[in-house]
């Protein structure tokens, strides 16, 4: 049999620049698709900080509560501003058309509840709702607290 002789230089192709082209063109494919997935910011849809329109009504209630004692005082949201002698309840009137006009400038409900105490007389309460009806507030409601 005959030997067969290796040439050693035989098997070393070189550098090879075709496939190093297609790995780059493929890398490159890559970016260029990506690019596209990307959202602009300008897209996002977000509210900023800003001015409140106060051409529609605010969602806040505040309830202001007038308390009749026995004795026929008058406290609104915990200040005595009625006397038992005082049947006009001049300062009461004052603050009820203060708190109405606040109401109607927010555009907001006007909510009074007026809290009797179970012994006081039915004649201050009416008092306290001829005040509520000088100062233009129609929604009254009623609390009678019980004696413990």
């Amino acid at each position: 049999m005959k030997a067969l002789k290796l040439d050693t230089n035989e098997g070393t192709l070189g550098f090879q620049i075709a496939p190093m082209i297609d790995v780059v063109f493929v890398i490159m494919l890559f970016f260029m698709v990506m690019a596209g997935a990307v959202k602009v910011e300008k897209e996002h849809n977000c509210t900023l900080p800003g001015t409140v329109d106060t051409a529609r009504e605010a969602q806040f209630v505040e309830e202001q509560v007038i308390q009749i004692t026995t004795t026929g005082e008058v406290l609104f949201n915990e200040e005595p501003v009625g006397k038992a002698d005082d049947h006009q309840l001049e300062n009461l009137r004052g603050i009820l058309m203060r708190v109405k006009q606040n109401c109607d400038a927010a555009k907001t409900p006007c909510q009074v509840t007026v809290a009797s105490e179970a012994k006081s007389r039915h004649q201050r309460t009416m008092e306290v709702l001829d005040a509520c009806a000088v100062a233009g507030i129609t929604s009254v409601s009623f609390n009678v607290t019980e004696e413990e």
